[in-house]
């Protein structure tokens, strides 16, 4: 419509009043800007993601083994399947969504309504405990993959969508850290939802006299009762507590979901033509040679690798290693709630500092604390101080990934002007290589835990089992830590390169528009 207006507005100037096509050029720019509704309405829309995300990724592993009761070694082929499964969508996805035509609504926001409803209906189904137990894996697995497809649907068209809510970077980096911490707070929110009603009706553990008794025992009258100075609680009502909270996060999806279609307006990026469909393999080819895509995919795959690790394992070396077992979701609410705070903080930072600097300091943050966490005694009070601290370090996490991408995607366009249209893919070969290896360290580390003799249900642990929990949330995420900063020192793309891509980008956009005009009139006079 904007594009109408000018169009009609320019026709009825000659071509000796080109001062007013400058004129009209420049207020075109306000048009570009976003207001604080449009951010806000944006960034709730990251909101389903970072919530169930998180409640999967805490509390999925520790469902799987202590209240479906399943085998460690077919808990990992869940984890691994479903994540490797969740990674090989991103990219298919990503090439449908490069495909989809432009409707009235966009070419995003129709994959963000239609995935939802069976996106929410699968994510309730995942907190099921069917009554069976021979098809137990077949349905978790199912119901897993199902969810992560869907979810898939929803969050590619949603990340990609960044590139179209403004053309101008700076307004996209402001909505970029409005998403951030919004996301941060729907991390905040999946854990108070998910860790507070399950910590309310915690599933009761088995003393190691009673453990090879029982066995896989669901309803014994043992198992009633033995937590001695907690009330009656059987695993009937922690199933019925992750149901619940599965039903209330199901609800916000939707709510947010709503939010985001009616509150955010789609932009064509660019008056250019888009290029032709190309092939998964030419997909690859095409992002993996451009340099700095590469290197930061590669740097920040490392890291969120060590965040997925900590993450994935810490509710049960909160239970069993530290022995906080009714404490250990109110220890990762801090985790979430620092997260959230300090949001603002790293905006700041990466603008003053630049976001090189930025992944430095706040990706290294959160080894002391990690060094900590396992090196000091059971102690309550030591253990919130030391969680609050690394959830500093965390909030970098979140924020600087999706910050740093759309200047790769800048970097690209400058390189490859005729190459339009593709920003779904870069996005989602970021989210396939990020998810799949995460897969493989979830899978691994619940392999690990059924080597190292874990007993299910059970109040005590082997000592084998806290060491790998030690090493799975310490020692393997800082190795990986190091290696990601180790490639982050060869991201070539800096403050100046960054700001010299935006005013390329700035008169590309504005010679596109001048052409167009130009063409326009000189149709208008034929």
């Amino acid at each position: 419509m904007a594009k109408g207006e000018g169009a009609e507005q320019y026709s009825n100037a000659s071509l000796l009043n080109k001062p007013d096509g400058i004129k009209l050029a420049s207020k075109r720019e306000p048009r570009n800007r976003l207001s604080v509704c449009n951010k806000l309405c944006y960034a709730v829309g990251g909101a389903p993601y970072q919530i169930t995300g998180c409640a999967l990724g805490f509390f999925l592993q520790i469902y799987l083994l202590d209240v479906a009761q399943l085998d460690p070694f077919y808990a990992s082929i869940i984890l691994f399947v479903g994540r490797a499964w969740d990674a090989v969508t991103d990219p298919t996805v990503g090439f449908l969504v490069s495909r989809s035509p432009w409707t009235r609504f966009g070419r995003m926001l129709p994959w963000i309504v239609f995935s939802t409803p069976l996106a929410v209906l699968t994510y309730f189904l995942i907190w099921y405990v069917p009554p069976f137990e021979n098809g137990k894996v077949i349905w978790y697995l199912v119901f897993y993959c199902l969810f992560q497809t869907l979810q898939t649907c929803f969050h590619v068209p949603y990340s990609a969508l960044t590139m179209f809510i403004s053309s101008e970077q700076k307004e996209r980096d402001s909505a970029t850290a409005y998403r951030m911490t919004v996301e941060v707070l729907g991390t905040l929110i999946g854990t108070a939802i998910q860790g507070q009603i399950v910590g309310m009706a915690n599933a009761p553990c088995l003393p190691a006299d009673f453990t090879e008794e029982l066995g896989n025992a669901t309803t014994s009258p043992l198992t009633v009762g033995l937590n001695s100075t907690q009330p009656i609680i059987s695993l009937e009502h922690t199933k019925v507590a992750y149901m619940i909270a599965s039903g209330v996060i199901c609800g916000i999806y939707i709510l947010c979901a709503i939010v985001l279609f009616f509150g955010v307006r789609e932009q064509k990026d660019s008056l250019q033509p888009r290029s032709e469909p190309m092939s998964f393999f030419q997909g690859i080819r095409m992002v993996m040679g451009h340099g700095p895509y590469a290197k930061l995919v590669m740097g920040f795959l490392f890291t969120s690798m060590a965040f997925l690790l900590l993450e994935g394992n810490f509710a049960l070396f909160c239970s069993y290693t530290l022995g906080f077992r009714n404490d250990f979701q109110n220890i990762l609410l801090v985790i979430m709630l620092s997260a959230t705070l300090a949001i603002p903080f790293w905006q700041w930072f990466l603008t003053r500092f630049g976001k090189k600097m930025a992944v430095y300091v706040g990706t290294s943050s959160v080894v002391p604390f990690m060094i900590l966490v396992v090196c000091i005694k059971s102690n309550l009070i030591v253990t919130y101080v030391v969680s609050f601290a690394a959830g500093v370090g965390v909030a970098a996490a979140f924020l600087l990934p999706w910050s740093m991408l759309p200047d790769v995607v800048d970097d690209f366009k400058v390189q490859n002007p005729d190459s339009t249209g593709h920003e779904a893919i870069f996005y989602s070969f970021y989210v396939f290589f990020t998810k799949f290896a995460s897969g493989v360290s979830l899978g691994i580390s619940t392999l690990s835990l059924d080597f190292a003799g874990y007993v299910t249900r059970g109040c005590t642990q082997p000592a084998t089992v806290d060491l790998t929990l030690k090493v799975l949330v310490s020692a393997a995420p800082i190795a990986l830590i190091i290696v990601g900063l180790i490639i982050f020192r060869s991201y070539p793309i800096d403050e100046e390169r960054r700001q010299g891509n935006r005013k390329l980008l700035q008169e590309q956009r504005e010679n596109e528009a001048d052409s167009e005009t130009d063409s326009t009139e000189l149709a208008n006079m034929i």
